[in-house]
């Protein structure tokens, strides 16, 4: 099965001097995946309902301030596991697609997962999911939410109580479509607040709740369809079905695309998010850096590494910080470790030395041969 089998020949468009107000309107209206963007009538980009939620521009600014012309450009007849690594390595959830060089319509994250979602059931959800997981209060601010959804590059946190359970969800489109309320009562004249009023209302206003969760034993299959049910792009991962107030981690829509990618070769497989943010390092060399940590540790077979980097707005002598979170699937289970430099390569050599202290430190592992037994059982553990 190739991309054509499955893109669409129907999308929303807006030309590139469209106001982004009626942008926000669209996304309350319609909860498109993305907005193809065109400059007289040729294609210029992409929008998203996350880029305009992290913007601080205002209603009045064009489009063509945030569209994102840098988004993979999907040929027709490629293939559905090639798309799915154009997607996760350009951060995205759509992408235009391509006929002989004329746009000819758009994929889907939905479109791929729904063509592939009978044969998930070989994965479960404890492969796949994502441990470490930001999460709230439910009494901190909308400031701080959307504070941390910039800062983490992420659409959804789970709010949790005072006792650490959990209450609710808010997302990018919960903060939307919330945004888009207040300013049309403001315009009609029935509400006179401002921007401070607004990041000052308390998360459990905003939250949605009941909150659909996973067990880490369910397949992967089962969550989809629970994603696709529900209209959700996550869903709570918890240690089981009868602990559904517990947060073990999040399981994402983007997060199954990633296993999609997952190759059965010797080589190692790695995939980056945002590979545009490399500079002074390829991909090769963060592959090769990547083994030499894997194989102080035989016992350790990587399967799959996702790096994924993320750019924030402070610069030291015009080079950006970035922020770089490395995940390996190995057949022992997961392991991280992130961190942060000026520039790529620096945060991601300042991440990997934290993956490896946290494989050896986290459990009490050594590197010592003589602990090569306590090793193996220690990952089996993570």
């Amino acid at each position: 099965m190739n991309i054509a089998d499955i893109a669409t020949e129907e999308f929303i468009q807006v030309d590139t001097d469209e106001r982004l107000g009626k942008v926000r309107s669209i996304f309350e209206r319609e909860n498109p995946k993305g907005i193809v963007v065109t400059e007289d009538g040729e294609y210029a980009g992409v929008l998203t309902e996350r880029q305009l939620l992290q913007s601080h521009i205002a209603d009045d600014a064009k489009v063509n301030v945030l569209a994102r012309s840098n988004v993979p450009r999907v040929d027709r007849e490629s293939g559905i596991r090639e798309v799915a690594r154009m997607l996760v390595e350009g951060g995205t959830k759509v992408a235009p697609v391509f006929e002989n060089g004329e746009l000819w319509g758009i994929i889907t994250e939905d479109k791929i997962l729904e063509a592939v979602i009978d044969n998930l059931d070989v994965l479960t959800v404890e492969q796949i999911y994502t441990e470490n997981v930001v999460t709230l209060r439910d009494d901190d601010r909308l400031g701080k939410v959307i504070n941390y959804l910039r800062e983490n590059d992420i659409s959804r946190l789970p709010v949790v109580n005072e006792n650490g359970r959990l209450t609710g969800m808010v997302t990018t489109h919960d903060i939307a479509e919330f945004a888009v309320r207040t300013m049309e009562r403001q315009h009609r004249g029935d509400r006179s607040g401002d921007t401070d009023r607004m990041l000052d209302l308390p998360v459990y206003d905003l939250m949605n709740s009941p909150v659909e969760t996973i067990g880490r034993d369910e397949t992967v299959t089962a969550a989809v369809e629970r994603m696709f049910e529900h209209d959700y792009a996550g869903l709570v991962v918890t240690p089981d079905d009868e602990n559904e107030t517990t947060v073990a981690g999040i399981l994402t829509k983007t997060d199954v695309l990633r296993a999609l990618t997952y190759t059965e070769e010797e080589n190692m497989d790695v995939q980056i998010t945002n590979i545009e943010l490399l500079d002074t390092i390829s991909r090769g060399d963060i592959q090769a850096a990547i083994a030499d940590v894997a194989d102080k540790y035989q016992a350790m077979q990587v399967q799959h590494a996702h790096v994924r980097l993320t750019e924030h707005k402070e610069r030291l002598r015009g080079t950006p910080l970035i922020h770089c979170q490395i995940r390996l699937r190995t057949n022992h289970g997961q392991v991280a470790g992130s961190g942060e430099g000026y520039g790529a390569e620096t945060a991601f050599h300042v991440a990997l030395d934290k993956l490896e202290r946290n494989v050896l430190e986290l459990k009490g592992i050594r590197a010592d041969e003589q602990y090569e037994g306590q090793l193996l059982r220690k990952l089996n553990e993570l």
